[in-house]
């Protein structure tokens, strides 16, 4: 089952013209439904507002609030008969026209399959060769730089890599391949700022938001690879999981996680 503009249907075809395919006019977000509830949703909700902003598109009713967005999705995962569902949420601009927009209306599609947590440890990462993190005024929120995590899983598999890690052009970490990356130094809590062209995961903004409640220092900035590998533990985060990084290139990380790790993980599961 989906949902195309607020239509239930088993399938459907999408007519033309289509700006996001023609453009890439538009985003999307990725969403958990799992325990009767949306996970994060006020922070995806805060983001798409931020995205639909961005590119001058009014965000449809189904979608505009924390309530409808709640309400709406859970509809799609209790149709699919999933108790747990990874939900993908396309949103694009409609009408036609070449690159100046006719509209400022936005077509959606929500799509539903099984959600199988997986927060095992990531056995082998390294940085990327081919490919960095671009900031732009959209680079924090998903879509309009696809390409970008295309070319960089490409090469994560061709190089054997079980996660990859980006830099901005200027050799700073940024984020992993689908990921916000963080690592813990001296009971402080550390990931790359926004600038350095990483997305706003919500994950990123909620373990943020938890630590600081908890009197966990927070540091967002521009880091090179070096600091990075200083760490005592550094760890991926997004919708799906928490998982911590085994191995950096050729650096081994310590292997007992601090207590902060596991102070995160008990604040991360009160979301």
């Amino acid at each position: 089952m989906l949902l195309l503009n607020d239509h239930l249907l088993p399938t459907a075809a999408l007519p033309l013209p289509n700006r996001g395919l023609a453009f890439g006019d538009g985003f999307f977000e990725t969403l958990v439904f799992a325990e009767g509830r949306l996970r994060y949703a006020a922070d995806h909700l805060s983001r798409m507002q931020q995205a639909a902003q961005a590119l001058h598109l009014e965000l449809p009713a189904a979608l505009a609030t924390e309530q409808r967005l709640t309400a709406t999705l859970t509809r799609l995962a209790t149709a699919a008969g999933l108790s747990e569902a990874r939900l993908r949420l396309q949103v694009w601009r409609a009408g036609g026209g070449r690159y100046t927009p006719t509209t400022a209306a936005a077509e959606w599609l929500a799509t539903a399959e099984p959600f199988v947590a997986d927060s095992s440890a990531i056995q082998q990462a390294d940085f990327a060769q081919h490919s960095h993190a671009l900031y732009s005024p959209l680079s924090f929120c998903k879509g309009p730089q696809a390409w970008l995590y295309v070319r960089a899983a490409h090469e994560r598999r061709q190089r054997g890599l079980d996660e990859i890690i980006l830099c901005d052009a200027a050799g700073h970490v940024a984020e992993a391949g689908a990921a916000a990356i963080f690592w813990i130094r001296e009971g402080a809590l550390f990931t790359p700022a926004l600038q350095t062209g990483c997305v706003a995961g919500v994950r990123r903004a909620h373990l943020l938001r938890a630590a600081r409640a908890q009197g966990v220092p927070c540091h967002e900035g521009r880091y090179l690879p070096s600091d990075m590998l200083a760490a005592e533990a550094v760890f991926t985060a997004n919708v799906a999981a928490l998982r911590p990084v085994l191995r950096i290139g050729q650096q081994a990380l310590p292997p007992v996680l601090p207590p902060l790790w596991h102070a995160l993980s008990g604040w991360d599961q009160q979301a």
